[in-house]
């Protein structure tokens, strides 16, 4: 094989068992990845949470990961949001000719360290190539499958008037990260994605809380998109306390300077939870204990008031009504 994705490599003969042995094989290995046409999988009787998603992120890497450990993330976070314990994972790649191997290489490690650290098992798959400027690069789809915990229901239309708003971690950073990789206005500044799997957090969450309503991870549109989504599901409405909203400073400089609003900015590793107020405390001390989750806090609270609407307390004890967004500030931030 020489350095580069070829025609070839898609065509279904030496050169695509050559390419998947190389690079999807050796970091995808375990003992339920199958060669066959479908993997057969023994599950337990139960409640499966199933969820497909694509990854189409520019630039592929950037600060924090890149387009592999982001499919596996957002993959696995959203199976995990139902309450989910995430078992297997599929991923289809439509790869541009001339795609460097070497990078390739990199994501598919990437993939298979994240699935690792998750607990999820990669098992099936699917490799096209595309001809040059059919694609930019590679693009990735994975599908997951997960088993519902016991007792437990969330969805965004269960939430309810007095729970408590938690975000576990500080927001806007991966849509940030992207936008600072693009070097599209020459802004020097330290932000690295939050992209990371965050199931062994909302497991030790529902472990203590298993009242929660609502989890949703933040990922397009962030924060902000995801609590009127909510509010618009649920009938109610989301008072937000403007000075409990955690923003990383060098993330706070740069959307100052861009006038951007942090609540607006992807996140690929943070979760909007709502949960009865008296489970709120066990849900933040189990959070803090968590990899990933260790900033959870409080930032607002579901009310019957202004139905469908997400209004912020200002620090000057003001309030204003964020407006539902519009327009796509960052396109293919995942």
């Amino acid at each position: 094989m020489d350095g580069f994705v070829t025609l070839a490599h898609g065509a279904g003969g030496r050169q695509t068992s050559e390419l998947i042995d190389r690079v999807f094989r050796t970091h995808f290995s375990n003992p339920l990845l199958t060669a066959d046409d479908a993997a057969v999988l023994d599950v337990d009787a139960g409640r499966l949470a199933l969820s497909t998603d694509g990854f189409i992120v520019s630039p592929p890497f950037f600060p924090g990961g890149n387009v592999g450990k982001l499919s596996i993330c957002g993959t696995v976070n959203d199976v995990a949001c139902m309450g989910a314990e995430p078992l297997f994972i599929t991923c289809a790649f439509v790869i541009e000719e001339g795609y460097p191997l070497d990078q390739l290489e990199r994501i598919a490690a990437s993939m298979g360290e994240t699935a690792d650290e998750a607990g999820v098992r990669i098992v099936a798959g699917d490799t096209k190539v595309a001809g040059r400027g059919q694609v930019d690069g590679v693009f990735i789809t994975t599908t997951g499958v997960g088993c519902v915990m016991d007792g437990v229901m969330t969805s965004g239309s269960l939430a309810r008037p007095g729970d408590a708003i938690v975000v576990t971690g500080d927001v806007g950073r991966h849509g940030c990260a992207i936008l600072l990789s693009r070097d599209d206005f020459g802004i020097e500044a330290d932000v690295t994605s939050d992209c990371a799997p965050l199931w062994a957090a909302v497991r030790a969450a529902l472990a203590v809380a298993p009242h929660t309503h609502v989890i949703r991870d933040a990922t397009r549109g962030g924060v902000g998109t995801v609590l009127h989504e909510i509010a618009h599901e649920s009938e109610v409405g989301v008072r937000l306390d403007a000075a409990c909203v955690p923003v990383a400073p060098e993330v706070a400089g740069v959307c100052g300077m861009l006038g951007l609003e942090p609540l607006y900015l992807a996140c690929e590793g943070r979760l909007v939870m709502m949960c009865p107020q008296d489970e709120v405390g066990a849900l933040l001390d189990a959070l803090h204990g968590a990899p990933h989750t260790e900033g959870a806090t409080v930032i607002g609270e579901v009310t019957d008031e202004l139905v469908g609407r997400v209004v912020m307390g200002t620090e000057v004890g003001t309030q204003t009504i964020l407006p539902e967004p519009g327009n796509e500030l960052l396109p293919r931030i995942c």
